[in-house]
C-alpha cells in the first residue's frame, strides 16, 4: 500500500510543486489549502501516514492546527515554511512537531527526512500492536528501570509512578539519550548532534524540550539536573 501524505498549505503553487515531487515518488497524496479543510478531512477518517504543515495560513495558522492535530491524532508532522527564525522552530518543536524544513527547501533533503519519519513511526505502531501496552516480564535491554520512572523503549511508553505519561516522539528520544547515559553531564550541543542528528533549527530547541520533559515527568523528584555553564545530566536512580 502507498503510504500517504497530506499537504496543508494555502499557496497553490506550493501544492502542485509538493504533489509533483511526492508523486513522483510513489507516495499518494491529498491537499488542503485551510487549516479547517485539514481538520475536515482528517475528522471524516481520511489518516495520512505524515502531514506537510504550513505556518502562515489564514484563519488557522499551522502552529493553531498542529495543536489540535496533537490532542488527538498520532502521526508525524513537519512543518514546511518561510519562517526560518530560530523561535519560529523552537515554537513548532514545543506544540509538536517532528521536523521543521525552511522554504525554498532541497528535494532530496525534504524527501529523505519525510522517509525517516515515516521509517520512525512505523516502528512505533508495529511495537505497539505487538506487544502489550505495558510489559510484565521484560529485557533490562528494552526497558529502563528507574524509581519511579520506567521507558519502555519497544513501544515508546514511559511511566512516572506507574501513571503513563504522553510524550511526542523528540521529547522521548531525548528522555531516553539521556536515561541512557545517566550520570554523564552533556552539553546543549552533544545533545543536539545525538538527538536531532542533522543541521536545522536552533540549540535553543533543546532547552525547549527539557523544559517539556520536567512539566510532564517532574513533581516531586527530579530526573533531569541543569548543570550550570555545562548543560543536563540524568539523575534518576536505577533500579
Amino acid at each position: 500500500m502507498k503510504e500517504h501524505i497530506l499537504i496543508v498549505d494555502d499557496n497553490l503553487e506550493i501544492i502542485e510543486l509538493l504533489e509533483d515531487i511526492l508523486e513522483n515518488e510513489g507516495f499518494t497524496v491529498s491537499s488542503a489549502e485551510s487549516g479547517e479543510d485539514a481538520l475536515s478531512l482528517l475528522s471524516q477518517g481520511d489518516r495520512p501516514n505524515l502531514i506537510l504543515l504550513d505556518i502562515m495560513m489564514p484563519n488557522m495558522s499551522g502552529y493553531e492546527l498542529c495543536s489540535q492535530i496533537r490532542r488527538e491524532w498520532d502521526l508525524p508532522i513537519l512543518f514546511l515554511s518561510a519562517k526560518g527564525k530560530a523561535v519560529d522552530k523552537v515554537v513548532g518543536f514545543e506544540i509538536g512537531a517532528d521536523d521543521y524544513i525552511t522554504k525554498p527547501f532541497d528535494t532530496e533533503e525534504l524527501l529523505a527526512r519525510i522517509r525517516a519519519h515515516l521509517r520512525r513511526y512505523e516502528r512505533i505502531r508495529k511495537h505497539t500492536e505487538e506487544q502489550p501496552e505495558k510489559e510484565t516480564a521484560s529485557s533490562p535491554i528494552t526497558v529502563l528501570k528507574f524509581k519511579d520512572l520506567e521507558i519502555h523503549k519497544e513501544t515508546y511508553s514511559v511511566y512516572v509512578c506507574n501513571q503513563k505519561i504522553e510524550l511526542s516522539t523528540k521529547e522521548f528520544q531525548l528522555l531516553t539519550f539521556l536515561a541512557e547515559n545517566a550520570g554523564i553531564v552533556f552539553t546543549r550541543e552533544q545533545i543536539y548532534d545525538r538527538v536531532w542528528g542533522y543541521g536545522y533549527g536552533s540549540l535553543n530547541t533543546v532547552t525547549v524540550h527539557i523544559k517539556n520533559l520536567r512539566e510532564k515527568l517532574e513533581t516531586e523528584r527530579q530526573f533531569i539536573k541543569t548543570q550550570w555553564g555545562t548543560g543536563y545530566v540524568f539523575i534518576g536512580e536505577k533500579l
